[in-house]
C-alpha cells in the first residue's frame, strides 16, 4: 500500500546565499542517545568519515561546533547542537498531528483512485500515542483519521461527519463541567462505547527532577516555570479538575497561560529547558528522557452510533484493536494499559462503572 507521509523540512541559508540542507538531524539524535559518533553514523546510515564531514561543514556554516569530542569518553552535543536537535523535535511534536491529519485526507483520495473502493472509516479523535498507532495496523479498510479536541470529535459524530469519535475521561467519578459536557453529547439510546485503553497522566519534569517538584502545589512556586496544554484539550480539562479538587488557583501558576498542542510538544518544551514542568502522559515524558510523577488515570474511549456496529469498516476496526499485533504495540507504550480493548458497552454501563469507581 502506497502512503503519503508529510514531515517538516528544514533549510538554512546565510547572508551570502549559501544554503545548507540539514541532513544530519539523525546524526545529532544518535550522538545524543549513544554518546558515540561511530554508533550515530551507523544509525544514520552513513560512514564515519561522512559523519565527520557533515559535522565540520555545519560547524563552518554556523561558526560554532555542534559536537564536542572527548578522548576516551565519546562525543556529546554542544549547546548549539543540543538546541538544534530540540528545536527540530519541538517542531515535529507541535505540527505532527496536523500533518498526520492532512496526510490521512490525501491518502484516502490516493488509495481510492489507485486501489478501488474499500470500506472507509472516518474517525475524529483527540490525539494520543495509542490512537496514532491505528493507521499502521489498518488493513482491508481505509482509515481517515482527523485529530481534534474531544468536544469537537463528539460534535462531529452527532452531526454525522465521522463514524467514530475518540475522547478521554477520568477513571474516577466527577460531577464537574467536563462530565456534564460529555453527558450532553452522549446519547444512551443511539450511541455505544468501544473500550480502548487506559493511560496515566501526571507531571513531566526534567531528568532527576532538579526543582524537586512533588505535586500540583509546587506549580505555584515562584521558581517553577510551567507549560500548559491548550484550553480545548481533554488533558487541560483533566488538569483543571485536579487543580479544583486540590483547591489551587491557576492564576497562581507561573506560565499557566503558555500553551502547547500535544503531549510531545509539552515534553519537548521541557527537555529544551524552556520550562520546568508540564502536565501530560507518561509516554511523552519517557520519549524525551524526562521524569514523570503520576497523578491520575483516564479512559480513552471510542464512541459510535449503535447501528454502525454492523458496518464493515467498524467491524474491521474492532478486529484490529482486538488483535495481538495492535495490542502488543500498545503494551510498548509507557503508562498505557489495555482496558478491555475492543469490548462494546452502553453509555449507561460506562457511566455506571465510573460512578462505582
Amino acid at each position: 500500500m502506497k502512503r503519503i507521509r508529510i514531515e517538516p523540512a528544514w533549510s538554512f541559508t546565510d547572508e551570502a546565499g549559501n544554503r545548507l540542507d540539514p541532513q544530519l538531524f539523525g546524526l545529532l539524535q544518535g550522538i545524543h542517545r549513544s554518546g558515540k559518533l561511530t554508533e550515530a553514523a551507523a544509525e544514520a546510515g552513513i560512514s564515519y568519515r561522512h559523519a565527520w564531514n557533515l559535522l565540520n561543514k555545519w560547524a563552518e556554516f554556523f561558526g560554532a561546533s555542534l559536537v564536542k569530542m572527548q578522548k576516551g569518553r565519546g562525543a556529546r552535543l554542544s549547546p548549539l547542537g543540543d538546541k538544534l536537535l530540540w528545536a527540530r523535535q519541538r517542531v515535529s511534536a507541535r505540527l505532527g498531528p496536523q500533518l498526520e491529519s492532512l496526510g490521512s485526507e490525501l491518502n484516502l483520495e490516493l488509495q481510492q483512485l489507485l486501489e478501488g473502493v474499500e470500506p472507509v472509516l472516518r474517525m475524529h479523535a483527540s490525539h494520543g500515542y495509542a490512537v496514532a498507532l491505528l493507521p499502521r495496523f489498518a488493513h482491508d479498510f481505509q482509515l481517515d483519521l482527523q485529530y481534534c479536541s474531544p468536544a469537537e470529535a463528539l460534535a462531529a459524530l452527532n452531526r454525522g461527519v465521522c463514524d467514530v469519535a475518540g475522547y478521554h475521561m477520568p477513571t474516577t467519578a466527577t460531577q464537574g463541567p467536563l462530565m456534564q459536557s460529555y453527558r450532553r453529547q452522549l446519547r444512551p439510546r443511539s450511541h455505544c462505547i468501544i473500550r480502548f485503553i487506559t493511560r496515566r497522566q501526571g507531571l513531566m519534569v526534567g531528568p532527576g527532577n532538579p526543582r524537586e517538584i512533588a505535586g500540583l502545589a509546587d506549580l505555584t512556586r515562584g521558581d517553577v516555570r510551567f507549560i500548559n496544554r491548550q484550553q480545548a484539550s481533554g488533558t487541560r480539562a483533566l488538569l483543571d479538575i485536579l487543580l479544583r479538587d486540590a483547591g489551587l488557583s491557576s492564576q497562581r501558576i507561573p506560565g499557566f497561560e503558555l500553551e502547547e498542542y500535544t503531549h510531545s510538544a509539552v515534553a519537548a518544551y521541557i527537555a529544551a529547558g524552556m520550562a520546568d514542568v508540564g502536565f501530560g502522559v507518561e509516554a511523552a515524558a519517557r520519549q524525551f528522557g524526562l521524569d514523570f510523577l503520576p497523578l491520575a488515570s483516564e479512559h480513552y474511549l471510542l464512541l459510535c452510533q449503535r447501528r454502525s456496529l454492523t458496518e464493515p469498516s467498524v467491524k474491521r476496526l474492532l478486529e484490529m484493536i482486538r488483535g495481538e499485533a495492535f495490542q502488543a504495540a500498545v503494551r510498548e507504550l509507557p503508562g498505557y494499559t489495555l482496558d478491555r480493548c475492543g469490548e462494546v458497552c452502553s453509555v449507561d454501563e460506562l457511566f455506571g462503572t465510573a460512578q462505582a469507581s
